[in-house]
């Protein structure tokens, strides 16, 4: 149980961090009230977008078939960060950048319109929330512990909240490739547990499979940074 929660709190602490980027960036044109509706807005739709897809799986009755359906869900979400972090580990992608990203955000035209801007506060807030989501309601479901993941997500909300009130400026200083790096190793160990478990394979250790899984994936990950950053690149590698 403990690792999944701080599986959601990481990837919710990283998801929340972009989100009060365009947040903040939004609140500068309209003002905090009408940027904080159109959050506050999106976060309500996700609530209930995780009531209703833990109620969804939760009728699922065949144990094997929710693990497989939970693990392949799980295996695509790490597969996309571990594989982002990699290459932006390997110097193949820009690092992500939350100034820039800040800067492109006030620079768009449309974001000094009231109603553009707060479509545009609801979007960000609500496509960044989606990949917490979709981590608190596998990772939920499947340890029977949605609501502890669900505060988890709640937590790490507050946490961005805290240091963007104190900060008042986007916070760039988290490392949030290697958080990426590291919960993406964490959550394609928890989809490829369950998706073999799922189809009939008895772990010889059990759940502690799960760490010999993480180290796999982190030293895997590892030598394919190292492995492309002393490769030559060529034309049209990436």
């Amino acid at each position: 149980m403990m690792g999944a929660l701080i599986a959601t709190y990481l990837t919710a602490t990283v998801e929340w961090v972009e989100a009060y980027t365009i947040i903040l960036a939004v609140a500068l044109s309209i003002g905090w009230p009408r940027a904080l509706g159109a959050a506050g807005a999106a976060l309500l739709f996700l609530a209930v977008l995780t009531t209703i897809g833990s109620v969804i799986l939760t009728m699922i009755h065949d144990i094997s078939i929710l693990q497989f359906v939970i693990g392949v869900f799980l295996t695509l979400f790490g597969v996309r960060w571990l594989g982002k972090a990699i290459a932006r580990g390997a110097g193949l992608k820009k690092l992500h950048d939350e100034d820039a990203e800040f800067a492109g955000l006030r620079a768009r035209a449309d974001i000094h319109e009231e109603r553009a801007a707060w479509w545009i506060a609801f979007n960000g807030m609500l496509l960044e929330g989606l990949e917490v989501w979709l981590i608190v309601v596998a990772l939920g479901v499947q340890t029977h512990h949605t609501l502890a993941a669900s505060s988890a997500a709640i937590v790490a909300l507050l946490v961005v909240c805290i240091a963007g009130a104190l900060a008042r400026k986007p916070l760039a200083k988290v490392p949030e490739n290697t958080i990426k790096f590291t919960v993406g190793s964490g959550i394609l160990s928890f989809g490829t547990f369950w998706i073999l478990e799922s189809l009939g394979y008895d772990w010889p250790l059990g759940d502690t499979s799960l760490l010999a899984l993480f180290a796999f994936y982190i030293l895997g990950g590892l030598g394919l940074i190292r492995l492309y950053r002393a490769k030559p690149l060529t034309a049209g590698t990436i």
